[in-house]
């Protein structure tokens, strides 16, 4: 993978922080997924990419850290259901950010949430996957990017 598109990546993920919380995000430093390292924590959405690129973008909160959420985009009582919708809108507008330096090539699709820690999010194999912690109102939470470009040999 890019290193550019790892760079987009952060700067889409502290945009949608600016934009909802006011900032605020810290970013750590991106490191590749170890073999077998647990990344998943209590809410989960995965965006599938295609077109120019292939593969997926996760984005995986714990649920104080969607709860704190939740009320400044207007939902007073905070639930499950919620911050399970939340999860989608979170990484579907990081993606969707990410399309705008990326380009319309840079094909997404709708959220698919998983919510629970009945296991761990599952990645390609053979695919890099980069993991990029975020922290929030000192809760953490990632990103994990992996996509190969189609143009450049990926999958």
């Amino acid at each position: 993978m890019e290193e550019n598109i790892l760079k987009v990546f952060a700067l889409s993920t502290a945009r949608y922080f600016d934009q909802v919380a006011a900032g605020g995000a810290i970013l750590g430093t991106p490191y590749l997924r170890a073999e077998g390292e647990l990344v998943a924590l209590d809410y989960a959405a995965i965006i599938g990419i295609s077109g120019a690129y292939h593969g997926g973008v996760y984005y995986t909160a714990p649920h104080a850290k969607l709860e704190k959420l939740l009320p400044i985009i207007g939902e007073v009582t905070p639930d499950s259901q919620l911050c399970a919708d939340l999860i989608g809108e979170i990484a579907n507008s990081i993606a969707g950010n990410a399309r705008e330096h990326l380009g319309a090539g840079f094909m997404i699709s709708p959220p698919f949430v998983l919510t629970g820690r009945s296991g761990d999010v599952q990645t390609p194999k053979g695919t890099p996957c980069y993991v990029l912690p975020v922290t929030w109102n000192g809760h953490v939470s990632r990103v994990l990017v992996t996509i190969e470009s189609v143009e450049r040999g990926g999958t």
